[in-house]
């Protein structure tokens, strides 16, 4: 299992420090939540910041777009040359022209589905894709619980994947902690994104190793 650390959960105050303590800590990746007060109800990090972060980490950046008009933000965020970038298919009109545009980019383009979006939606974009992250919680705020159904879901999406892009990889967001890692392990998720559970341990060290099972 990869972990990336979400830095929503970060002390913004000491934002260098926190990226570079995760980083040291032994992350795979830094997940990075951009969100622009519409699509979400909540409003986080543009490109000074997030270039900022990318300066002080050793590890490959995860940019999770939770935004209206995605393609101007993807443009502005590919320059810093992320791993991932992804968009909700909830708020994309033209996801195939998008996924397109991320690997002309020389970046892995990634779809977003929300609690309540099926895994069958995206069935059609899977071969084009190099990874689907599942949120297990609604997105906009961090610290929230864990949504249950989310482990039949990626069931139901692993077995999609194996079928159709077997090197497409499954991430899951929100509520991720060492009481439900095995469940995700077992579903077929590859990579899990924990905010809370990392930046609040006494060490960070620790909670990360807790995680990659």
């Amino acid at each position: 299992m990869l972990v990336a650390p979400s830095v929503l959960s970060a002390d913004f105050g000491n934002l260098q420090r926190d990226v570079e303590s995760i980083c040291e800590a032994g992350c795979d990746l830094v997940h990075v939540d951009v969100m622009d007060g519409h699509f979400v109800p909540n409003l986080t990090i543009g490109p000074v910041v997030v270039s900022a972060i990318a300066a002080c980490a050793t590890k490959p950046l995860d940019i999770h777009l939770m935004v209206e008009n995605n393609t101007f933000f993807v443009e502005l965020f590919a320059p810093l040359k992320p791993e991932y970038i992804s968009f909700h298919i909830e708020e994309e009109k033209h996801p195939h022209r998008l996924i397109q545009k991320i690997r002309s980019l020389g970046i892995k383009p990634a779809i977003v589905l929300n609690p309540h979006t099926p895994p069958e939606s995206i069935e059609y974009l899977l071969g084009d894709l190099d990874m689907v992250l599942l949120m297990s919680v609604n997105p906009g705020f961090g610290g929230q619980s864990f949504i249950e159904s989310v482990i039949p879901k990626a069931m139901k999406l692993s077995e999609m994947r194996n079928r159709i892009n077997p090197n497409c990889l499954i991430e899951v967001d929100g509520g991720v902690s060492d009481k439900n890692i095995h469940m995700l392990k077992d579903a077929g998720v590859d990579i899990v994104v924990a905010g809370s559970y990392v930046f609040n341990h006494a060490n960070k060290k620790e909670a990360i190793k807790s995680l990659q099972i």
